[in-house]
This record gives structure tokens, C-alpha cells and sequence, in this order.
């Protein structure tokens, strides 16, 4: 299963390179952007958008509402399994 992770471009480290910079949970990692840009928005226009994030690829933008809640739910699984981990 594939599982893309919401984060903020938060900055362009290599506009050549189409590469950012991205927080997800207050972690920053670098990715590659090239899939989210095009002529109508470039890679300069990247820095606060949201994103879905894997495997250092930001896949596609998304709206901050749907970033939190996805955030929310990824939270709550993490709690779920440390629930079962404790019942083991």
C-alpha cells in the first residue's frame, strides 16, 4: 500500500532542480516538485502549498482542510497502534 504523507512546502532550495523543502509535523526534509509544477504555477508559486508527500515526491496539491484531516486521522492511527502494541 502507498501511502502519502500531508506536509507545507515551506521553501525552494533548487528552483533549477525543481526541489523544496517540506514540513510534515514539524520535520523538514527536502523533496523533488517537478510533479506539482506546470506553466500556471511554477516552482517559485510552491511555497505554502500543501502537498501529499512520498517517497520524497510531492504527488499532488492539496487544500489545507483535507491536509489536516488527514493529518488528524494518521494521528489517530498512530494512537490505535500504540493502543495494540500495549496489548500484545
Amino acid at each position: 500500500m502507498c501511502l502519502g504523507i500531508p506536509g507545507q512546502i515551506v521553501a525552494i532550495s533548487d528552483a533549477a532542480n525543481m526541489l523544496g523543502v517540506v514540513e510534515v509535523s514539524g520535520v523538514r526534509r527536502e523533496i523533488q516538485l517537478a510533479c506539482i509544477i506546470d506553466d500556471a504555477h511554477p516552482v517559485e508559486a510552491c511555497v505554502g502549498d500543501w502537498v501529499l508527500v512520498h517517497v520524497g515526491f510531492a504527488m499532488s496539491r492539496i487544500d489545507e482542510a483535507e491536509a489536516a484531516a488527514t493529518l488528524a486521522l494518521l494521528a489517530e492511527l498512530g494512537q490505535i497502534e500504540d493502543e495494540l502494541r500495549g496489548l500484545a
